[in-house]
């Protein structure tokens, strides 16, 4: 009982503060393209639509625009001019205190959102700092409401902040005047602990303030995160400089304030401090805990941090403190080198949370790989696989687990509750959790308080669900800390350069009269999948990469198609029902020999799946609109390749290929729209070709292709027409078998937890995206719940 009500606690703090952040959003659309000052009242409701667009042609121009780089609009959106001078400078600026919306080529498009205001400040990037550089870097003046929003967003958050140092808790700020306020709380007041010293035994200097409270010197902040600050606003520290004896000066030292709380009172401070207004950001001063033992574990000699995942970890480690948050990087661009890296930097027992049991494997071995942990100090929490949890006294420990393995609430075996009761009894320095766009699901959510971790870190590639969750994370994990460019990652050829391909395919006039017809969501979906011209592009495409030498992953969600294109094309397929030894025997051949160069795989390879010689994907069909599911999907062929340039020269040339078949004229084209939207944000380019299904048809009688004249249509589709009970047993299946692949909760779960037909575990963690379906939408009662509101 008490874990589900800390489950929910932590839920509904966070929506308080995600309704707090919206609130404070509605000043900027107030504020509309008339220029009209906001309204001092916070609590005004009149919101002007401008959901049309806004006219922000009559914004007034700094007289020497030309050499700035930004455009700031009333309402919060900025533009950065990829081209221009100072673009790696504000680019790393605003990628610091904004969100990115979309980055194509040539304009960078970016917009202040409170969360964005709250990373900022959580790097100790001061609210004035923000101010001013953004007027200087901006074309036109400064929008007054735009300077507004910002001191509102930040006059409260990242004030105080709850620091563990020395095992001790303290609630520390630079203002006295915080901690006085927050001290005016009877709750707070009562944790606060009579004797108070500084977490080693002593007061700073010897003397408290006359508050009582203990002071420190400040945790300065790196060079690396306020440098963009630093060289365009490096007049403005002069005020804080004094001189010392030789006429020099020097900047003067900085303090805190802070007074400790007594350990079983923390989560009733933290729910105190967001009602009050005041969130606290956590830090976790590891390198002072000398309670919690330190896990063997450094980075072997081999090892190489790219320079992007040196600056995402030094926004987790500026002030020498590991603080809490969410890293984006691309597929392919090694998020799981960061995250060693993390736990490496902390050494403190590391709690890792994966999707399914491949990515357990996959992060156990590079573990292993990188560093030089000793195997007795990584284990492995699974229903097949329980490891035994060493003591403390053995040292620190690595645990690689499933987010259902820790959530699962019903019955357990004796083994797993008693490797449970371990995790929950001990304190962890980190928990590290992969694909962290998961967590606010509602099978996930309870992991957040079953694990006593000192510090969280997200790992994704794309932060975005199709439901209105993603930004409940900001407050159940912690702010963004960095997002990496794709674009800028590829020119640096750190990843393939990919040119992305629509290709339209036309319906055959049978086909489209039975896709008309056709009254069943799950028949449509069938008949524009098994259209008679994707299947000859297919081929095509495939005959013509293999000439080139490439090699090709081709993608289907549907298993019964998934079986006819391979044997249309006669090669491998990975599904769910493939076993363990078949699908790694395939994918060892594709890797290492050139006698293999395509292979047909269902949604079990979107992720978890390492081809690093894959260079062409073909999707056949999809996850309807899922933009996830697409970003992963492309990740496939993200790895850099052998051949990439590492000096950008090779912006315009293509060793990468992602292909999209679409049948015109049905359901499909809306679902590929959709699902395109995130990579073009990112700034990928689809290129639509309607030629190719044309070229491909007269191949396909050159050639002799397997589906190559109207009868060989005909034949196709009285098969599709009947085996729409055939396509149902192999979804079942898949799903089933995806079940079996991923026992982990999947098995605990058929215990005590009744399922609905059908449901994968990817639908049950929101993994899947969006779901469209014929007929009335039966409702999660999570979302339920949350439109009655």
């Amino acid at each position: 009982m008490e874990e589900d009500d800390l489950e929910i606690d932590e839920y509904q703090s966070a929506k308080k503060l995600v309704q707090r952040a919206a609130d404070r959003e509605s000043l900027l659309k107030r504020s509309g393209p008339s220029h009209q000052p906001a309204s001092e009242d916070l609590n005004f409701t009149v919101v002007q639509d401008t959901s049309l667009g806004s006219d922000f042609s009559s914004l007034p121009l700094k007289p020497d625009h030309p050499s700035r780089p930004c455009w700031t609009c009333p309402d919060g959106t900025i533009y950065l001019e990829a081209f221009h001078d100072l673009y790696p400078k504000a680019y790393d600026f605003l990628v610091a205190i904004a969100e990115p919306v979309a980055r194509p080529e040539h304009i960078h498009e970016y917009k202040l959102t409170p969360y964005s205001l709250y990373a900022a400040v959580a790097t100790n990037i001061e609210t004035e700092s923000i101010v001013r550089v953004l007027n200087r870097f901006s074309k036109n003046a400064l929008p007054e409401g735009v300077a507004k929003f910002i001191r509102e967003c930040t006059k409260r958050y990242g004030k105080a902040k709850l620091v563990l140092k020395h095992n001790k808790f303290y609630v520390e700020s630079e203002y006295a005047s915080v901690l006085r306020e927050l001290l005016r709380d009877d709750l707070i007041s009562q944790a606060r602990v009579a004797k108070e010293t500084d977490g080693g035994g002593n007061t700073a200097g010897g003397v408290n303030n006359p508050d009582g409270f203990v002071v420190h010197t400040k945790a300065e902040e790196m060079e690396e995160n306020l440098r963009m600050l630093r060289e365009m606003d490096g007049d403005s520290s002069d005020d804080e400089e004094d001189e010392d004896g030789d006429g020099k000066k020097k900047a003067a030292a900085k303090t805190t304030v802070s007074f400790q709380v007594k350990g079983d009172s923390v989560e009733v401070v933290k729910r105190r401090a967001i009602d009050l207004d005041y969130p606290l950001m956590e830090e976790y001063d590891f390198r002072n805990d000398k309670v919690n033992p330190d896990v063997p574990m450094d980075l072997k000699p081999h090892t190489r941090i790219r320079r992007y995942q040196e600056r995402s970890l030094s926004k987790m480690f500026g002030n020498g403190r590991a603080r809490s948050g969410i890293i984006v990087l691309p597929c392919g661009a090694g998020k799981t080198l960061t995250g060693v890296t993390a736990a490496q930097t902390i050494k403190k027992s590391v709690v890792c949370l994966c999707t399914n049991a491949v990515s357990i494997l996959q992060w156990k071995y590079q573990f292993q790989l990188w560093t030089n942990i000793p195997n007795e100090n990584i284990c492995v929490f699974t229903s097949d696989k329980k490891d035994d949890i060493p003591p403390e006294s053995m040292g620190g420990c690595v645990l690689v687990t499933t987010y259902t393995m820790i959530s699962y609430g019903g019955q357990r075996s004796d083994k797993s509750a008693e490797v449970m009761n371990a995790i929950r009894s001990r304190e962890w320095g980190l928990l590290l959790m992969d694909e962290v766009h998961v967590v606010p699901a509602k099978m996930f959510r309870r992991v957040i308080g079953s694990v006593k971790a000192h510090c969280r870190l997200g790992l994704t590639a794309t932060l975005v669900r199709e439901d209105d969750l993603i930004s409940d994370l900001n407050f159940l994990i912690g702010p963004k800390l960095y997002e990496a460019n794709w674009m800028d990652l590829t020119t640096q050829g750190y990843l393939a350069n990919v040119q992305c391909v629509e290709v339209w395919c036309p319906m055959t006039g049978p086909f489209m009269r039975e896709y008309l017809m056709a009254d069943n969501g799950r028949l449509k979906q069938l008949l524009y999948v098994m259209n008679p011209a994707k299947l000859r592009a297919t081929e095509f495409l495939v005959r013509f990469h293999e000439e080139r030498g490439d090699k090709i992953i081709v993608f289907s969600d549907l298993v019964y198609s998934l079986k006819l294109y391979a044997a249309m094309l006669k090669r491998p397929m990975i599904y769910g029902e493939t076993s363990e030894r078949e699908r790694q025997a395939i994918l060892g051949t594709f890797r290492t020999s050139d006698a293999l160069r395509t292979i047909c795989i269902s949604k079990v390879g979107d992720t978890s799946i390492d081809l690093p010689e894959a260079n062409v994907i073909i999707q056949v069909s999809s996850h309807f609109g899922s933009r996830r599911q697409e970003a992963q999907r492309l990740g496939r062929i993200l790895r850099p390749k052998s051949y990439t340039q590492q000096d950008g020269s090779n912006r315009s040339s293509f060793n990468a290929f992602f292909y999209t078949l679409v049948s015109t004229d049905t359901q499909e084209m809306f679902y590929s729209t959709k699902r395109q939207q995130y990579l073009i944000d990112q700034g990928y380019t689809f290129k639509i070709v309607t030629t190719l299904s044309e070229k491909a048809d007269l191949e396909a009688i050159e050639n002799d292709y397997a589906y190559k004249n109207s009868e060989d249509d005909r034949k196709l589709l009285r098969t599709v027409l009947t085996s729409e009970t055939e396509l149902e047993k192999d979804q079942r299946a898949e799903d089933t078998a995806i079940r079996k692949n991923n026992p982990d909760g999947a098995r605990l779960a058929d215990l005590g937890v009744k399922r609905s037909a059908g449901q994968t575990m990817a639908q049950l963690s929101g993994g899947g995206g969006a779901r469209y379906q014929a007929g009335p939408r039966k409702v999660h009662p999570m979302f339920a719940k949350r439109k009655k509101r």
